[in-house]
């Protein structure tokens, strides 16, 4: 064989193993989140998937039976009997999630726009507050709705709210905690968003005579889209099973979903029960993101922008 053979041969087989390692690239660039994934979301699934068809008790065990009554009473008769706690908790998540939108664009905005040199500084007082703990952030909110309390009292004394006026126990309280607790996690990849918006296109939006709102509507907003997108995904699932907001700020006709799991799993110990409301509150959520994802997708967020 002569040198030149051996050098094509070389070469070749150099040029297949690139292939192949740029193949294999994305699939072990992947391999640490799918495993976290794996092992993280879909045994847990997994396993209450099972759990929510294992009749039984917690003294003699939970054996997994994946007949129709079980899945009758797992299922059906779960979500029959809390449907309205279930829908309660859907329509609690899409209020707030669009209250967080509104309030948290105009912020994200500013810091991005018009914070300059000192929006580290803005960043963090805003985050400040959120390095308290998430139960003690919502009992300070109770202790300042409550009807004597720093809010309400002086109001009542000026005769300004009447008398029986009340904020606690009501569905402002719970989705006006709710939505005070989850919004960081809105405003932040907004602004992440908005801070990634090049100067130079909106000026060039000004250099062919398009107006304040024009030039937001058809390049800011496009532009911004992914991480509104991204905080409705971090936001609207934690909000919808959320149960420390309803127990301290609501009432008894203010339970959500997630206190009735709960209950059925640390007070009544009915596991199957508890699992199957878990396992269709999380199909449901999924659901819902992925119809919001297919409306609102990437590919539609980038002809957006290309428009």
């Amino acid at each position: 064989m002569t040198p030149s053979v051996m050098d094509e041969g070389a070469v070749a087989k150099s040029v297949r193993g690139r292939r192949l390692r740029a193949r294999l690239t994305p699939y072990t660039l992947l391999f640490p989140g799918g495993i976290w994934l794996a092992i993280f979301f879909v045994v847990p699934m997994f396993a209450m998937l099972v759990l929510s068809m294992s009749p039984g008790d917690i003294v003699h065990g939970f054996t997994p039976d994946f007949s129709w009554q079980s899945f009758h009473d797992a299922y059906i008769y779960g979500i029959q009997t809390y449907q309205t706690q279930i829908i309660r908790s859907l329509i609690y998540g899409v209020v707030s999630t669009v209250l967080q939108i509104a309030i948290a664009y105009p912020i994200a905005y500013w810091l991005a726009f018009r914070a300059g040199s000192r929006k580290t500084t803005y960043l963090f007082l805003l985050l400040l507050p959120f390095f308290v703990s998430f139960v003690l952030r919502t009992q300070s909110w109770q202790f300042m709705l409550r009807d004597d309390g720093i809010v309400l009292s002086p109001l009542k004394s000026l005769h300004l709210l009447p008398q029986n006026y009340h904020v606690l126990a009501t569905t402002t309280a719970v989705i006006g905690g709710l939505t005070y607790n989850y919004l960081p996690f809105m405003i932040l990849p907004i602004y992440v968003a908005l801070e990634r918006v090049d100067p130079r296109l909106i000026e060039a939006s000004y250099d062919l005579y398009a107006s304040k709102i024009a030039a937001f509507r058809r390049i800011i907003l496009p532009l911004s889209l992914p991480g509104i997108f991204a905080g409705v995904v971090i936001t609207f699932v934690p909000v919808v099973s959320d149960y420390v907001n309803a127990q301290i700020l609501g009432g008894t006709s203010n339970t959500m979903v997630g206190n009735v799991i709960q209950n059925q799993y640390l007070i009544n110990q009915n596991y199957p029960v508890a699992s199957g409301l878990s396992f269709t509150l999380m199909a449901l959520l999924l659901i819902g993101i992925f119809a919001y994802a297919r409306a609102l997708g990437t590919e539609d967020v980038l002809e957006a922008t290309a428009r």
